[in-house]
């Protein structure tokens, strides 16, 4: 039985992982390596022999990454919360109302959002453009919202249909208005969800490349991720050393988040998934 259970569970289970944080591994190992080490054919890749903070304090001290990390923080901050509150109201409507047609708009929010950004981004720069938006930090806040809002608001309706519409009845029984009802009774009890929703979306901007490439062309309004591949590689020299560093850095809020909020996370995605 022992055996049985570990060739069905620990060594799948040990494999997964392996597979899942080797990349990790190997962006704290490049990061910390020095050049020499880096560019020899005789040392071993998976090891490092003389560990160095160089490629960090580069980073930190040479390059505008602070500024790109904050912008980046900024932005995807800012997306996050005008998402969350827009698609919270939504959902709230779209579930808890059931008015004519609230099926079909749930779908069609759900179907927006599977629209390639891809094919977005050319109508979004002429709006940006004629709006004089363009290469403004805030205004990639306004772009994110366009995917975001569509999965967020579809992700809550299902969370809020799971709860039960007696605890609503009750509420205006004992004279709560629509108002009090949504943020003292369903609110609370959305907090899983909408804790999901958070974790999307910032996830989501934190990661997103190809609109803060196209809409934003100052240095100082670079993010992580566009800094560093404009600014690290040159042609074809690629500085793996602070490229991986700040790959590492740029993973850390990320990490915090679902640590902190995997619970929640889980739960969240549990409850809008059984719709």
């Amino acid at each position: 039985m022992r055996r049985s259970r570990w060739f069905t569970l620990y060594i799948p289970v040990i494999l997964f992982l392996v597979f899942l944080l080797f990349p990790f591994y190997w962006m704290v190992l490049t990061s910390i390596k020095p050049n020499n080490e880096l560019v020899s054919t005789t040392a071993n890749p998976f090891w490092v022999r003389h560990p160095t903070f160089s490629h960090i304090l580069y980073l930190l001290r040479e390059t505008s990454y602070p500024r790109w990390f904050w912008n980046t923080m900024a932005v995807a901050a800012g997306a996050t919360v005008v998402s969350v509150v827009a698609s919270y109201l939504a959902a709230f409507a779209i579930a808890r109302l059931r008015f004519r047609g609230s099926e079909g708009l749930s779908l069609g929010i759900y179907l927006a959002y599977l629209v390639p950004p891809a094919i977005l981004f050319i109508p979004l720069a002429d709006i940006l453009l004629k709006l004089r938006m363009f290469d403004r930090l805030w205004s990639l806040v306004l772009v994110y919202t366009t995917f975001l809002i569509p999965f967020c608001t579809w992700l809550l309706i299902g969370y809020l249909k799971n709860i039960p519409v007696e605890l609503e009845e009750a509420a205006r029984i004992d004279g709560a208005s629509r108002l009090q009802v949504m943020t003292q009774i369903i609110l609370p009890l959305s907090v899983p969800g909408i804790i999901s929703a958070t974790i999307f979306a910032f996830t989501l901007s934190w990661n997103e490349y190809l609109y803060a490439l196209v809409f934003m062309s100052s240095p100082e309004n670079k993010t992580v991720p566009v800094g560093l591949t404009t600014e690290l590689i040159r042609g074809d020299l690629y500085q793996w050393g602070p490229l991986m560093a700040g790959a590492l850095l740029g993973t850390l809020p990320v990490v915090a988040i679902y640590f902190f909020f995997v619970e929640y996370y889980v739960s969240g995605l549990a409850g809008a998934l059984k719709e």
